[in-house]
């Protein structure tokens, strides 16, 4: 099974500018197999709208904790940002190009943007790349990324390898 892994952040992504003084800045890149979907979309709904049953429990998990402390949660999430627009899982989507597209929410604790690159090396090799940017704002927001952050290093990581399966 092809994995995941720490790959340097992109400075070619649309996020780019948003790099400086992020509270988490981090990208992950996947080697997808030779006939996987090259359709940028399908492959970010894969991997963020069918996730493993432990990332769902997580999830579940967040949501109760942070609902005591005033956080909307994923389903208040999506179901707004659906409202607005299209979403990848219950992230609103925010811009789409050929090879990147931006998914990302502001919350009054952090802002967060995560974008997800295809892209094609010298020999024809496809790579999956996703890139996460995150501010903080307030006390709030860097205990919830200090508690969360190893969990997003796990989920970035499956998520990329569920994608390249499917």
């Amino acid at each position: 099974m092809i994995k995941a892994h720490a790959v340097p952040v992109p400075y070619d992504s649309v996020l780019a500018p948003l790099y400086v003084g992020a509270d988490l800045l981090d990208a992950y890149a996947i080697q997808l197999p030779v006939g996987a979907n090259d359709d940028l979309e399908v492959l970010a709904r894969a991997g963020f709208e069918r996730q493993a049953w432990w990332i769902r429990a997580l999830t579940r998990v967040r949501d109760a904790i942070m609902a005591t402390v005033g956080v909307k949660s994923s389903r208040a999430i999506g179901a707004a940002a659906a409202a607005r627009g299209p979403v990848i899982g219950f992230f609103p989507l925010l811009s789409k190009s050929v090879g990147e597209l931006v998914v990302g929410e502001d919350d009054r604790h952090l802002d967060f943007r995560v974008a997800i690159l295809l892209r094609t090396g010298a020999a024809g090799a496809r790579e999956l790349v996703v890139v996460t940017v995150v501010h903080c704002h307030n006390r709030l927001g860097r205990t919830y990324l200090a508690v969360i952050a190893p969990f997003h290093r796990l989920i970035a990581r499956a998520s990329l390898e569920h994608a390249a399966r499917s």
